[in-house]
């Protein structure tokens, strides 16, 4: 069985200029943005306290994001508040002044009109971004690289865009966006891949994703946890993991959590970077074939890679079979634990931890990380099962399966599962 493939971060530290676009004060203006959604509603934090005493350590805990604004997953937290920020500077504002009910008045369309929003996904942003532009009465155009799946092309269909499916993969439909909006009256792309000239709106980005953090943050408050030890925080182009590292960074600067930031093998850019050791991000081509389809990007979020480079403690690359022992692991909890629906980009935390704490073959990062009966841990399920024929592959049919060699009974836990 292939296995999981982790490096400690022992890069050179750049200046950090990027950390402050995380700060307290701009993920609470994120926050009071989406805060004015007549759809908004926190969504919660499943405590797995049976799952932590079984693996070994003292809490761990999901955001279980399939909640979000009925969307079944996190990403339309960035897409929103990028378009909010990119009409507050248009119309020469600032983002707090902008409500939804504002957005959606006849006195906003008659001051600012309509633009169109272009973007590349994989699914869960676009339709995002779809959703977003819908609600506040401007225009989506989204493109899907190839292999993309039926049930994520039709929810974005569902919210009035247009779409397509192209035969490249997604950093390819990246620049075919960028170069319609380009060509586009009042066209912007709206895209979590930062590049050279292109920041504004992937730091806008990762800010939405902040009210995910700050959400996370006051929760694990509310139940006696003042800080996290460790996170566990999967990675595509980096912008959910920079801006979770990010913020927690903000949050508690003399003593911040561990961060292990995981991505699939087939499109590991953040961790061939970290391997390298020398600062500079990689780049991965080709098909990108995963089942954390979420997680297929090949080119880094430089303003991420910068954020993580500087804070985080390591970096995994994981087969598509942690994720899917994560999302069996999740669906069917220890007895007594909350269900969590996480789909295949959602639970590769869970499936990554459970490798740590029971394979012997991780003890180094084990041991590196210093995860034990003290840690709490917190992970994100940044998606519900978005593709729900794939979800029951692997969670009721067995697809992509763990070695199914026999582990040494944890008296008085396994039977309780």
């Amino acid at each position: 069985m292939e296995q999981i493939k982790w490096v400690p971060n022992r890069m050179p530290k750049s200046d950090d200029k990027w950390l402050e676009i995380m700060s307290l004060d701009e993920v609470k203006k994120a926050r009071a943005f989406h805060a004015s959604f007549p759809q908004y509603s926190v969504t919660p934090l499943a405590d797995l306290r049976r799952m932590a005493e079984y693996l070994g350590v003292g809490g761990i805990y999901v955001k279980n994001e399939s909640y979000r604004f009925g969307l079944n997953a996190f990403k339309v937290l960035g897409g929103s508040f990028a378009m909010g920020k990119y009409i507050a500077k248009e119309m020469g504002r600032d983002v707090s002044e902008l409500t939804y009910d504002y957005l959606t008045s006849e006195a906003f369309r008659k001051e600012f009109g309509q633009a169109t929003f272009f973007t590349a996904t994989d699914g869960n942003h676009g339709r995002g971004v779809a959703w977003a532009a819908n609600k506040l009465g401007q225009k989506a155009v989204v493109h899907m690289p190839k292999g993309s799946s039926k049930p994520r092309f039709d929810n974005i269909a569902k919210e009035g865009a247009k779409v397509t499916i192209e035969e490249v993969n997604y950093d390819d439909c990246v620049r075919m966006a960028a170069a319609e909006a380009a060509e586009t009256e009042h066209g912007v792309i709206v895209q979590d891949t930062a590049w050279e000239g292109y920041e504004d709106i992937p730091s806008w980005i990762m800010q939405g994703y902040g009210t995910m953090a700050l959400e996370a943050a006051e929760q694990l408050r509310q139940i006696g946890v003042n800080r996290p030890t460790h996170i566990f925080v999967q990675a595509g182009v980096g912008s959910l993991a920079g801006a979770v590292q990010g913020f927690f960074a903000n949050l508690f600067p003399n003593d911040p959590p561990k961060v292990i930031v995981m991505e699939a093998g087939a499109a590991d850019c953040l961790y061939r970077g970290a391997e390298a050791g020398d600062g500079s991000p990689r780049i991965v081509t080709g098909d990108l074939q995963t089942i954390m389809a979420g997680l297929a990007c090949g080119e880094p979020n430089i303003i991420g890679w910068d954020i993580l480079r500087n804070h985080s403690a390591a970096f995994a690359s994981c087969p598509d079979w942690v994720s899917a022992k994560g999302m069996r692991m999740l669906a069917n909890p220890c007895a007594g634990d909350p269900v969590v629906i996480s789909g295949e980009s959602g639970a590769v935390g869970m499936g990554c931890l459970d490798a740590i704490m029971e394979d012997d073959a991780y003890k180094d990062l084990r041991d590196y990380l210093g995860l034990d009966r003290f840690s709490q841990v917190l992970m994100i399920s940044t998606e519900g099962n978005t593709d729900p024929n794939k979800y029951r592959r692997i969670v009721w049919d067995g697809e992509y399966p763990t070695d199914t060699t026999p582990q040494l009974e944890y008296e008085g836990y396994r039977e309780n599962r």
